[in-house]
């Protein structure tokens, strides 16, 4: 009798995959199939809205008398203030899940990337949890960043005489 209860308890389980080219088959039939134009599309439309965003606001600087320099500079610090402030209020990641890299590439996507680790490790404190965690992500682009562009500037001084 204890062998019927323990051949009915057990649930029916996948075969045991032996061969590497079976385990890649099997994870291929089981793994969604990514919608690439879908999200191609989704990125080009929302990139293109923050962009077409962005130029709103410098010809709104534009018209109350900044002039050409200083309508870019309040545009960009408009626009990052933008990215944090809809970041600290959860729209800007539902707006990531739908664009991707559509709400990545422009500047609201830097300040998205800097405002939610520090959002995710307030309660660790300001000095090691926001300020140590802050850069996590935008960390290494900084870095890079100013790193390349010192060596750039580097060649150009050097072979420009």
């Amino acid at each position: 009798m204890a062998k019927k209860k323990q051949r009915t308890n057990k649930k029916k389980q996948n075969p045991p995959i032996n061969k590497k080219e079976e385990y890649v088959a099997y994870v291929e039939a089981k793994s969604p199939k990514p919608t690439y134009l879908k999200n191609c599309i989704w990125a080009f439309i929302v990139g293109g809205l923050i962009c077409t965003l962005g130029q709103f606001i410098y010809n709104l600087y534009k018209g109350l008398g900044l002039d050409k320099m200083d309508a870019s500079t309040a545009t960009s610090i408009t626009l990052v203030f933008l990215g944090a402030f809809f970041t600290g209020l959860g729209l800007y990641d539902r707006l990531g899940k739908v664009a991707g890299a559509g709400s990545i590439v422009p500047i609201t996507g830097f300040s998205n990337s800097i405002v939610s680790p520090a959002m995710e490790f307030k309660r660790e404190g300001y000095v090691f949890g926001v300020g140590a965690k802050m850069f996590n992500v935008a960390g290494p682009v900084l870095v890079y960043g100013f790193g390349s562009s010192v060596i750039v500037g580097l060649l150009h001084f050097i072979f420009s005489k």
